[in-house]
């Protein structure tokens, strides 16, 4: 007798190919058969209307530190994630000693959005080092399927300590940070992840340990991944990092390579389309580097308490390195305010934010009398008063003590341009953040939208092929040899969903995190159910938990 049978489900099997209408079976979790009138079953799901696929396997979130006291890395299982891939741009919380994690849980809080006291009061720091990082993992359980990269800031960190965001190793310090990255990678490590990207900066404006990485260290970092034959290795990639060296370090380790962040720049519109031709000519040579990038628009909410979106200018790190009543003095100081409009003007195009001011609006006023504002653009509220729109915001927000909100969309604005970015079949459809910039934004239900809006709503991609993208594409591109694909004998991993409403709803902010922090989270729409490893998790756009932690701490890659 099977445990689960899908009755008369148009399946989407993960590969590309036509959808077909059948029963699906489930034994043990595993899916056991496909095919006319199985059973009989334990439990029956009537699918007739509906359709079956592969759960989506989101490539790059960042539940490090989460899953230590969120088993179900909240809200990506009700979105139709069945497995996520956890440090991203090298951000982990292991190796971690002990004298660290403040530090490190302070740098969480600037590059990734994250509240500190949710931090301080959530992580169980119950392991030090990386392998003991997973065996916590699978001792609590895990809702959703979990891969892990190790994370070259992490490991920076442990090797150098206070040094790692001041200065380049010594290659007495890379050979310890190559010994951890491969005992890593035989703990069951996916991968290696870093960043070089200029927006990602910790406590004080100070740069991410793996900034500080010259080429030798990143070159021996990635010989350590993939001496065993296995691993991807991941980089967010600043202006000073060239395709043609990630390609480099590709044919070097035999091992494929995934660079975000690639979106769609109105103001610098060739650049997206640079990356992919350039990753498309390495991949022709038989070097596998594969573009990340994104289906959403780059929406974040902000106030200047926090304005990740300006924190990426070098002229922004005054204001990054004062605290308190001191930093509403350097929003104030003219010379200040200069800097930074010289450097919009001059790096326009090649920063996160870039001039849009039309695209900046101010959506929640502090002050009642200011109600009147909500709503308006900068671009919009600055010519009203015949100012600067950086003056206009900045005064704004000094009159409301900064408490002021402000939502801006900075990237992938520009629909038309962003097509190209998820019709190349070899892109990898992610960029999720999910687990970060909580605050700020929450793009965790990216897979729906893109079923959603990109396929049913924009008829970009056909719906069996942005299936593949969100399934069968990225468990073939990290090794995941199991999923991503409905066959008898791979794993129960399942997505159910009316083709005619699948989307996801608005964001809303809640406050559910430790210290009761707030954080934005978004709906699934046409979500009808959800099973990891054969196990129910969701059911009409809800988790179901009672203690279930169907999900597996992810070892065993393919080469």
């Amino acid at each position: 007798m099977f445990d689960t049978v899908f009755r008369a489900a148009s399946i989407v099997d993960g590969t590309g190919r036509p959808a077909q209408t059948a029963d699906l079976a489930v034994a043990d979790g595993r899916i056991a058969a496909i095919g006319p009138a199985l059973g009989p079953a334990r439990e029956t799901v009537d699918a007739d209307g509906l359709t079956l696929m592969p759960g989506i396997i989101d490539g790059h979130t960042h539940y490090d530190a989460q899953l230590t006291w969120d088993a179900y890395a909240d809200p990506s299982p009700a979105l139709g994630v069945t497995t996520v891939v956890i440090g991203n741009c090298g951000f982990t919380i292991a190796p971690c000693r002990p004298a660290d994690r403040d530090l490190t849980m302070r740098n969480l809080t600037h590059v990734e959005g994250m509240s500190l006291d949710a931090l301080r009061t959530g992580v169980r720091w119950d392991f030090e080092q990386f392998p003991e990082y997973l065996a916590m993992l699978e001792r609590q359980g895990v809702g959703p399927n979990v891969a892990a990269f190790v994370g070259h800031s992490s490991v920076r960190t442990y090797v150098m300590g206070d040094d790692a965001a001041r200065r380049a190793a010594t290659p007495e310090e890379v050979a310890q940070m190559a010994r951890l990255v491969r005992g890593a990678m035989a703990a069951g490590a996916v991968g290696f992840a870093t960043s070089t990207a200029e927006t990602h900066n910790g406590e004080n404006g100070i740069p991410m340990p793996s900034r500080l990485a010259d080429a030798a260290e990143i070159r021996a970092l990635v010989a350590a991944m993939g001496e065993g034959g296995r691993g991807v290795y991941m980089l967010t990639r600043g202006q000073r990092t060239s395709i043609a060296f990630l390609e480099e370090l590709a044919a070097a380790s035999g091992r494929p390579v995934i660079v975000a962040a690639t979106f769609y720049n109105g103001t610098n519109p060739t650049a997206a389309a640079t990356t992919l031709a350039e990753t498309r000519a390495a991949r022709a040579r038989g070097h596998a580097v594969h573009a990340q990038v994104s289906c959403c628009p780059l929406t974040m909410d902000f106030t200047l308490h926090n304005p990740y979106v300006f924190e990426g200018l070098t002229a922004w790190k005054p204001a990054m390195e004062a605290h308190g009543e001191a930093v509403k003095r350097v929003y104030a100081d003219a010379g200040f305010r200069a800097a930074v409009k010289a450097e919009l003007r001059d790096f326009r195009g090649r920063r996160l934010f870039n001039s849009e001011w039309e695209r900046l609006h101010l959506v929640n006023a502090a002050r009642p009398a200011n109600a009147g504002l909500e709503g308006r653009s900068l671009a919009d509220l600055a010519a009203e008063r015949g100012v600067d729109p950086l003056d206009c915001m900045l005064d704004i927000g000094l009159a409301e003590d900064l408490d002021t909100e402000f939502t801006a969309v900075l990237l992938n604005a520009e629909e038309e341009g962003v097509i190209p970015l998820l019709t190349d079949p070899e892109t990898h459809i992610s960029l999720s953040d999910a687990g970060a910039h909580l605050t700020f934004f929450c793009d965790a239900g990216f897979g729906l939208h893109l079923l959603g809006h990109w396929v049913r709503g924009r008829g970009a991609l056909g719906f069996e092929e942005a299936v593949r993208r969100l399934t069968s594409q990225p468990a073939r591109l990290f090794g995941i040899a199991d999923r991503g694909r409905l066959a008898p004998g791979l794993a129960a991993d399942l997505l159910l969903v009316d083709p005619l409403t699948v989307g996801r709803g608005p964001k809303r902010k809640v406050r559910d995190l430790p210290a009761a922090a707030p954080r934005l989270v978004t709906d699934g729409t046409g979500v009808h159910g959800v099973w990891v490893n054969g196990t129910r998790i969701v059911a009409d756009n809800r988790v179901i938990d009672g203690g279930r932690r169907p999900g597996r701490v992810l070892r065993d890659f393919a080469p």
